[in-house]
């Protein structure tokens, strides 16, 4: 399990464990926050395609499927 604090997560690299369509290498490059200031979501895109994806932050800790930084 990633350990990751959310209030750091932009601009961090990611790399998919089983990628797809050739996309390996991630960048987080926006926070969904909450009124309260929370993170809640991510914007996580695709370095080779430029595509976007958005999902929760808490997605990041599952190590079978992301590793920090690009590996």
């Amino acid at each position: 399990m990633n350990r990751i604090n959310p209030t750091k997560l932009l601009l961090s690299k990611w790399t998919a464990t089983h990628p797809r369509n050739k996309e390996k290498h991630f960048l987080v490059t926006e926070l969904f926050r909450d009124e309260e200031d929370n993170v809640l979501e991510i914007e996580l895109q695709a370095v080779l395609t430029r595509r976007g994806e958005r999902l929760t932050w808490q997605s990041l800790q599952d190590a079978e499927r992301w590793k920090m930084g690009w590996q």
